[in-house]
């Protein structure tokens, strides 16, 4: 059973959690673009070499290395705010659908 309050706790943790899911999605897109730019400027390091040995150098790099492992907090923020919200719109969606039913058997409430 969802009651009145668990439903109100949802829509106050949406309008809450709004911004800081938004940076969490912001973040990790300029994480996932910014991986390019490490691997370019890694590539320029070393342009004697064939590209495939640019490209062999830069992703075994301690640079890319330590971006990826940034990366790899930043989408774990996105996707827990991402699941988090998902969790209080599925919620409001079964209480709806709980409130339908009762309206539907004469019942409020």
């Amino acid at each position: 059973m969802i009651t009145d309050d668990d439903v109100q706790a949802a829509v106050d943790y949406l309008s809450e959690n709004s911004g800081p899911a938004a940076k969490a999605r912001a973040d990790r897109i300029y994480m996932e673009e910014y991986r390019k730019v490490v691997k370019a400027t890694m590539m320029r390091e070393n342009p004697n070499l064939s590209i495939g040995s640019q490209e062999a150098i830069a992703y075994a790099s301690e640079r890319y290395l330590s971006h990826l492992q940034a990366m790899r907090h930043a989408i774990e923020a996105d996707e827990q705010h991402r699941w988090m919200m998902v969790a209080a719109e599925a919620k409001i969606e079964a209480w709806r659908t709980q409130q339908a039913n009762y309206r539907a058997q004469g019942r409020t409430g």
